[in-house]
């Protein structure tokens, strides 16, 4: 797994080569001059990517589903499959995208070896004026034989957490957005806090988890690279690391990575 920024990681698992949410443009907006800008480079560079089998897509945010990476993806990596939720396909397929299948809660789908499952999240969708939630949210399970990832895109605290591991882990390692989080009282529907992503680490292993000597690593994404909420940029991995703490779980298994940073489970 190797960090590029907010969303967007390069998993190589199964013998596959996985984008989620790729975002390499320099801004998450509909102009190239306005709107939240990065603070740091995609840290892997678009055009020494490997050969992409599969790209997933959560949902339709700007910061998300950028038209212009996807544009670049269209032509430089033409043969990878794209899995994204309902509503979503055809604003992909207008953009160049050939391979696409969309996918609706709890469907699951193969590609070689890797099981692929779409997740619930608790969030919401809209690129313009009067398209909110015309197209569909989501999360993803990534499963090859004897690892196993959750991927949960942009989401709020729900209940189906432990639903979600006990359908599709136990999972090794769980990816869970950790900023833009503040205020509360606008941010809770839709953004976990810290303190709920540890939580929700939690429940996705209460049914099943990972057999001793394989124990989960949750890592901590959605923050750093754009500016998009109230809370200090750096705050989020602070309070991830103090959650973290006062749920006596072995820092050893939390993993905050710095821009490019890859681990290796």
């Amino acid at each position: 797994m190797t960090w590029v920024g907010h969303a967007t990681f390069l998993i190589q698992i199964g013998g596959l080569n996985i984008v989620t949410d790729p975002m390499w443009s320099e801004r998450a907006s509909t102009v190239g001059f306005a709107g939240p800008r990065r603070r740091s480079p995609p840290a892997i560079p678009f055009d020494t990517l490997p050969p992409l089998d599969l790209i997933l897509q959560t949902h339709n945010h700007y910061d998300h589903l950028d038209e212009r990476t996807v544009r670049r993806l269209a032509e430089r990596h033409a043969a990878a499959r794209w899995l994204a939720p309902l509503g979503v396909a055809s604003w992909l397929r207008r953009r160049g995208i050939r391979d696409v299948l969309e996918l609706d809660w709890w469907e699951e789908t193969r590609f070689e070896q890797v099981a692929i499952g779409c997740t619930p999240a608790q969030h919401f969708s809209s690129r313009g004026f009067g398209d909110r939630d015309r197209t569909l949210w989501c999360g993803w399970s990534i499963a090859a034989p004897g690892r196993q990832a959750y991927f949960a895109g942009d989401t709020g605290y729900h209940p189906d957490f432990p639903a979600i591991g006990d359908r599709f882990g136990p999972f090794h390692a769980a990816l869970l957005p950790i900023g833009a989080y503040e205020p509360r009282w606008f941010m809770r529907p839709v953004h976990m806090n810290p303190e709920e992503a540890v939580r929700a680490f939690q429940d996705l292993q209460r049914s099943r988890p990972p057999v001793p000597g394989r124990e989960a690593v949750m890592v901590g994404m959605h923050w750093g690279t754009f500016k998009l909420t109230d809370e200090p940029m750096d705050e989020p991995p602070a309070r991830a690391s103090a959650a973290w703490r006062s749920a006596g779980l072995d820092l050893s298994r939390l993993w905050l990575p710095a821009p490019g940073e890859t681990r290796t489970l």
